[in-house]
């Protein structure tokens, strides 16, 4: 494989997995927010957000396998584990370090999750929280397309819609942490 394709196939599967992990994610926090999605039993969102996490982390491999294989710029397997090692721009190479590690934090956590218990799990897993903002500060730090019209418009887009739906979860938190024990059991919730 030539260094041209390893770096339009490092670029391609970077775009990529931005909008597969922005899928994630609102269907991570349309999991916790109950919401069915058209078409879908409330288990399908479930499992939708399961298996496009599996092909997401999937395209993140292949990202970085394309950014290891590919000499053009020297980055190693170390560099890809290890944050802020890097000779090639240390920091926003590390940030995308620091993203794969928290990211490889969720899915290990998640694939033990009947072991480890829900507390446990269900506290690595808010860990996704802060692996997308970093790995997209990581794209827009080191991606070779940042300022393109259409990545420009990609990046606007994933943030819109993560920023809303987490200010929807947000706010659904807020209202039911004001509910009383009262309210709860009236309406027939479960704390």
């Amino acid at each position: 494989m030539t260094s041209e394709t390893l770096w339009y196939a490092n670029r391609a599967t970077g775009a990529v997995t931005l909008v597969l992990f922005t899928a994630v994610v609102l269907l991570g926090i349309a999991v916790k927010l109950r919401t069915r999605l058209p078409g879908l039993p409330r288990f399908g969102t479930i499992t939708l957000h399961r298996t496009l996490s599996l092909s997401a982390t999937a395209f993140l491999l292949l990202h970085i396998t394309a950014a290891i294989v590919d000499t053009y710029v020297d980055i190693t397997l170390t560099d890809a584990i290890v944050p802020f090692l890097s000779d090639y721009q240390p920091f926003w190479l590390g940030l995308g370090t620091v993203a794969l590690d928290l990211m490889l934090a969720v899915l290990i956590t998640s694939l033990l999750r009947d072991r480890l218990g829900h507390g446990t799990w269900r506290t690595v897993h808010r860990l996704a929280y802060a692996s997308w903002p970093i790995a997209l500060a990581h794209g827009i730090g080191i991606g070779t397309d940042t300022g393109t019209d259409w990545m420009t418009w990609l990046t606007i887009t994933c943030v819109t819609t993560v920023v809303a739906a987490f200010a929807i979860r947000v706010t659904q938190a807020a209202r039911e942490s004001r509910r009383t024990p009262t309210t709860l059991l009236h309406t027939g919730a479960r704390s």
